[in-house]
Formats: structure tokens, sequence, C-alpha cells
């Protein structure tokens, strides 16, 4: 079933027949294009002709609609702990500030 529904920035969709959910995030009627972005973050422009063929559901926001842009902490390997290294010397170390340019 094909709907006739106005994109309007902001709302969130589902693709009926392909089972993907975006967000709509730009609409031009001038230059006749709709721009989406998947849950995945993939960002797609579409024609309005295109997008009134789509199978679409309006959808309330995904709980976590932010998931594709913000990792988790334990996800990147590190915490807000302060890094104190254990051997603060290196190759610059052995220079000599007089030495520098």
């Amino acid at each position: 079933m094909r709907h006739h529904e106005h994109p309007a920035i902001g709302d969130w969709y589902k693709d009926q027949e392909y089972n993907h959910i975006f967000e709509v995030v730009a609409s031009d009627d001038l230059d006749d294009y709709v721009e989406i972005q998947y849950f995945a973050g993939e960002i797609e422009e579409l024609d309005f002709e295109t997008w009134y063929e789509l199978d679409l559901k309006r959808i309330p926001a995904p709980e976590d609609w932010s998931g594709p842009f913000e990792m988790p902490r334990e996800d990147l390997g590190y915490a807000d702990d302060t890094i104190h290294p254990e051997d603060w010397s290196g190759p610059l170390s052995d220079i000599e500030p007089s030495e520098l340019p």
C-alpha cells in the first residue's frame, strides 16, 4: 500500500517492503527532493515521485535513535580515568631545548 503523506522533517518511517527504518532530515518542495537518514547512518536523497511510491508507515522515533552516532564508553576501550604513562621518555625527550629551532 503506497502512502500519500508529505514528508515532514524529524518524522520517522519504516519502509514496509524492505524493513528499513529512517528519519526525514531534509525536504525541499522547490527542488523536489526528500533527504532521509537510515537508522544505520546512511543518507539518501529521493525525489518526490519515488517518495510517494514507497510503502511507508510512520513510526515513533526509536528508543535509542542516536545509536549509530554514539558509541558507549565500554566500546571505546577506555574510561574517563586520567592516563598516566609509565615512562615519559621518548625520542623527543633526548633533545635539549637549546637544540630546538
